[in-house]
């Protein structure tokens, strides 16, 4: 997914050490954190996995945000010393420099931002046009886990498209695709057929919309009538490459386009490579397809070890230089993929796959109607599926689906799961 970073890898097989990240927050001086994920170190009335926040919690939360010099771990410690990001928007000047991890360098430019911003921030929030009502934050109850164990997580995440694919990528219910930006043929072509069997096998493919790879695979994917994902270095309204215009559109309309740059942000080198974290925490299993020694797609792949995720790899020519660092990945113990078939078959049936038996439990005819809705409903669940896979199988609204599905469950045909899921019994 671009050749913007380099890898540090082990001289031999096993998980990698521990890459260094992109640089922390932009502007005024980097945050620590201890040692510990800023996820964690968060913590507090702003943790993940709380109570969902409430309107105006979102709303501190992405005023306080596009402060400059303010990320995870300074955004906790004023929540946590002011007793709230409402009650902080009053806290006097000299306060600042007293809270954990600040500065007094950083009192101006809080000063100038809640200048701008005036008594009334909030109202003036509603009434900024650059205020997407489609942005995921962390108190949001379809926030990934996985995100929240980052080393530097999203301060949110704007998206268009599939709001329903979210669930899936909660549940890291997705593969992901990277690669270089220069491929050969034969890469090209292997990502394409990728994109195609991962989403004719009902996986959605996550990849990050750049040259090259990227834009192969997720083009497969479009083909295969698939749930493309796309994760952007960039705010959602720009395009880069421009020529990929009609191909981000595609992803926003059938599938899924995310990006943690808010609209209106400037566009940094390190915008790209930070999307590598995002789109490995998202996914159950992550494929190298061609990459020098010096590609970004190779920290895709020491993220996916650190996080014991399989991570496959399509072997390359030895004399391209494009292919010398996704090969050296097969030295050090990933695994060949040398077919799409074999990923498939590895990985089954995904989240969004066709279910032949609810197909044919429709297709037989029955004087009663109720066993008919039995029968169908059965044959969907299958091994276990969850309300929003059933609602996608037989194209009824969840909320009409529900109420069937818990008749069964009470009469003993079918055994509730965490996650509104079912499997019968």
């Amino acid at each position: 997914m671009g050749d913007l970073l380099m890898g540090r890898f082990p001289a031999s097989g096993g998980s990698p050490g521990r890459m260094p990240l992109p640089a922390g927050d932009a502007g005024v001086g980097a945050e620590g954190s201890g040692g510990l994920p800023l996820g964690a170190a968060a913590g507090g009335a702003f943790a993940f996995g709380s109570v969902p926040w409430q309107r105006d919690q979102r709303l501190w939360w992405l005023l306080w945000s596009r402060c400059p010099g303010l990320g995870w771990v300074r955004l906790r410690s004023l929540e946590r010393g002011c007793g709230g990001l409402a009650a902080a928007w009053r806290l006097p000047s000299a306060g600042f420099a007293q809270l954990p991890g600040w500065h007094a360098g950083l009192v101006p430019v809080v000063e100038r931002f809640r200048g701008h911003w005036g008594v009334d921030p909030l109202a003036r929030l509603l009434r900024d046009p650059r205020v997407d009502r489609r942005v995921l934050l962390p108190g949001d109850g379809r926030w990934p886990a996985a995100i929240s164990a980052l080393e530097r997580p999203p301060l949110g995440l704007w998206w268009q498209g599939r709001g329903t694919l979210w669930s899936l990528l909660a549940r890291r219910r997705a593969v992901a695709v990277v690669g270089t930006r220069r491929p050969s043929p034969h890469g090209l072509a292997m990502a394409r057929a990728l994109g195609l069997a991962l989403a004719q096998a009902g996986w959605p493919v996550v990849s990050g919309l750049a040259e090259g790879i990227d834009g192969a695979v997720h083009g497969g994917c479009l083909a295969g009538d698939g749930a493309p994902v796309g994760v952007l270095g960039t705010p959602l309204e720009r395009v880069y490459p421009q020529h990929h215009g009609q191909l981000q559109r595609a992803v926003g309309h059938r599938g899924l386009l995310l990006s943690e740059q808010p609209p209106g942000a400037q566009v940094h080198r390190g915008n790209f490579a930070g999307r590598n974290r995002l789109l490995v925490a998202l996914a159950a299993a992550v494929v190298v397809v061609e990459c020098p020694p010096d590609s970004g797609a190779l920290h895709s792949a020491a993220y996916a070890w650190e996080q014991g995720l399989p991570l496959w790899v399509v072997p390359g020519d030895a004399g391209r230089h494009a292919a010398l660092g996704s090969n050296r990945l097969l030295c050090q113990g990933a695994t060949p993929l040398l077919a799409p078939e074999d990923l498939v078959a590895f990985l089954g049936p995904g989240p969004l796959a066709p279910c032949s038996g609810a197909a044919a439990a429709s297709s037989r005819p029955s004087a009663d109607p109720a066993g008919s809705e039995q029968e169908r409903l059965l044959a969907a669940v299958g091994e276990g599926a969850s309300l929003e896979q059933i609602s996608l199988q037989l194209g009824r609204p969840a909320s009409e689906l529900a109420v069937a599905l818990f008749q069964l469950e009470w009469e003993g045909m079918l055994r509730a799961q965490p996650g509104l899921r079912w499997q019968r019994c």
